[in-house]
């Protein structure tokens, strides 16, 4: 770097400095550079015409492609409706065969345990039923016994929510209903 002299002390010191080093005498010949802006660009405009020819030529491959793909389309359902069906063989059967469905879906004898997917569906109604009320449970089937775990057994509005849920309960096989605490502790039991 080129070095300055100080016309006070005429100790050498290197450009760049604003005052000597020694003697603290402001150097002459300072140059200071003055930066206007804070952008390296310069003020070139947007380049629109690579852009838009950029746009244009994505747009037309788009094209060329859609209108090529439908003749394919064509072909391969012409191609798979000519060719033979491999697949499982399906027996239409007679009318005399059909049966029709009987009055009562499901019948069972009454030591016969319920099925879970009816057990199932009655707790979820019941739990869905509590929660409406906004009483918070979760509800577990035991055997032909169901158990409602929640903070809320004392709450006046149990009562009416479960006899309501009742006849739903039956219907799934279910004989007794038992409300827990979170504790574990029995609050109320009652036969359906």
């Amino acid at each position: 770097m080129p070095a300055e002299t100080c016309p006070s002390c005429g100790v050498a010191v290197v450009s760049g400095y604003a005052k000597c080093p020694k003697c603290h005498t402001r150097l002459p010949n300072r140059r200071i550079q003055t930066v206007t802006g804070g952008t390296v660009a310069d003020g070139r405009p947007f380049p629109v015409l690579p852009v838009v020819g950029g746009a244009g030529a994505l747009l037309l491959v788009i094209m060329i492609v859609k209108c090529s793909g439908g003749g394919s389309d064509e072909a391969s359902a012409e191609g798979s409706a000519v060719a033979p069906q491999q697949g499982p063989v399906v027996q239409v059967l007679p009318q005399q065969q059909v049966t029709a469905p009987s009055e009562q879906p499901f019948a069972r004898e009454p030591n016969q345990p319920a099925p879970q997917l009816q057990t199932g569906a009655a707790a979820s109604a019941l739990e869905r039923a509590l929660r409406a009320r906004r009483l918070w449970s979760t509800v577990d089937v035991s055997g032909s016994r169901i158990e409602v775990r929640s903070a809320s057994c004392d709450d006046p509005a149990m009562a009416p929510t479960v006899e309501g849920i009742v006849p739903t309960l039956r219907s799934a096989g279910l004989t007794r209903l038992r409300c827990l605490a979170q504790s574990g502790s029995v609050v109320f039991e009652r036969d359906l």
